[in-house]
């Protein structure tokens, strides 16, 4: 059980900041129109994990879900709040499983909506993308991905590539 909460914490925190704020390091033209913002934000969970059993058994199994919430952050500011479900889709030996998780962030120009799926080893989650899957307000054209980076059960370093 460990793993499921330690992996989830970092995916949700993954998830839901992968766009947050309008404070790109970088622009640069895509290949499919538009242009790409890059940029790096940190996602902190606020409040515990609500892990779901959906067996009641002692371990992972296919169907236990993880819900997840917390603050983003640019630097010292806060910049939004994201919110993340996922669900355990694949369980082997191990230790190893896999989670598909959706999440939204809301942030000063509207929401972002992400989605994505990875493994979860004994080692733990690793670096996880996930797609950008649409929005609302100045995101409603939103796209692109964002890259995650496990720094704690409760921190996770996000470079999110926006196009609209």
């Amino acid at each position: 059980m460990r793993h499921f909460k330690h992996v989830s914490l970092s995916t949700a925190a993954g998830l839901a900041a992968l766009l947050l704020c309008s404070h790109p390091v970088s622009a640069a033209s895509s290949s499919s129109g538009g242009k790409e913002e890059v940029f790096e934000l940190v996602a902190q969970q606020t409040q515990g994990s609500g892990f779901i059993d959906v067996d009641g058994s002692s371990g992972p199994s296919q169907g236990d879900e993880i819900v997840i919430s917390g603050d983003l952050f640019v630097g010292a500011t806060a910049v939004g709040n994201y919110g993340e479900i996922c669900t355990l889709t694949r369980t082997a030996p191990g230790d190893e499983f896999d989670m598909q998780c959706a999440g939204s962030l809301a942030l000063a120009q509207g929401q972002i909506t992400m989605q994505g799926r990875f493994t979860v080893t004994s080692a733990g989650p690793g670096d996880t993308n996930f797609a950008i899957t649409g929005g609302t307000g100045g995101y409603r054209t939103a796209r692109g991905f964002i890259h995650s980076v496990y720094v704690s059960d409760t921190e996770t370093q996000l470079t999110v590539h926006l196009i609209r």
